[in-house]
């Protein structure tokens, strides 16, 4: 009986630390399973980040009527680029009319030809800064309203990216009222200059004490010594002679 209770006592033990091991070999991942997922994790990131335009971080303009305008874009990959095509595109009521387009084959690799298909615009862009920017020339009231700078790469598989850039325009620039900007700054350099006229008047009343108290000093140290000086004298001639 005791055997038996020994032995299966033996066993169960076994079975304790076979299941340890097998648990312990398949909950702890390894060095290798780690880094793939890490790895897997960077494409991923970088996939979803991997084409981004811009217009910059103010995405609008107000422009006098007839001046000329830049209307600006620029495009980033962290995957790098295959014959990129990009186009502008005019919002107009609702109906995208095309503005400019064009086929960069590689990293600052300049397009061969920017296809133009609206009056007034010049392609003003470089490869080599990844600027796709175009001139907007004689601006007129129709030319209001979004422009849209639109990228496809070919290594992301069919994924499109686009910016837009709105630009208004007006008969003249409005005139900006600086009139409280103005008498803010005008109080605040009055009380600067209080301020500073203030500890200026401080510091040299603060000097003139000083020198007044340093000069009465030096009257009582000459006044003492001149009284010791009678005092002594006046001893020396009371003292009567010896016969």
């Amino acid at each position: 009986m005791y055997e038996n209770l020994s032995g299966g006592w033996r066993q169960s033990r076994g079975r304790l630390r076979g299941g340890g091991r097998g648990g312990g070999g398949g909950g702890v991942p390894s060095e290798r399973t780690a880094s793939c997922l890490l790895l897997t994790l960077i494409i991923g990131v970088c996939c979803v980040h991997a084409l981004e335009m811009s217009t910059g971080k103010v995405p609008f303009l107000e422009a006098v009527n007839g001046s000329t305008v830049l209307l600006p874009c620029t495009y980033a990959s962290c995957i790098g680029i295959t014959n990129l095509y990009f186009k502008w595109e005019f919002n107009d009521n609702g109906t995208m009319q095309k503005v400019a387009d064009s086929v960069i084959p590689t990293d600052h690799v300049e397009p061969n030809k920017v296809n133009i298909y609206r009056e007034r615009v010049e392609y003003v862009g470089s490869s080599k800064e990844n600027n796709i920017s175009i001139l907007l020339w004689n601006v007129t009231f129709e030319d209001v309203g979004d422009y849209v700078c639109f990228g496809k790469n070919p290594k992301e598989k069919g994924k499109n990216h686009s910016a837009i850039f709105t630009l208004y325009v007006v008969e003249e620039l409005r005139e900006v009222d600086n009139t409280l900007t103005i008498m803010i700054a005008s109080c605040v350099g009055g009380f600067i200059a209080f301020l500073m006229a203030f500890m200026l008047l401080k510091n040299f009343t603060l000097f003139v004490l000083a020198k007044i108290e340093e000069k009465n000093k030096e009257c009582l140290v000459t006044s003492s010594g001149i009284e010791n000086t009678e005092n002594g004298l006046s001893g020396s001639k009371s003292t009567p002679k010896k016969a």
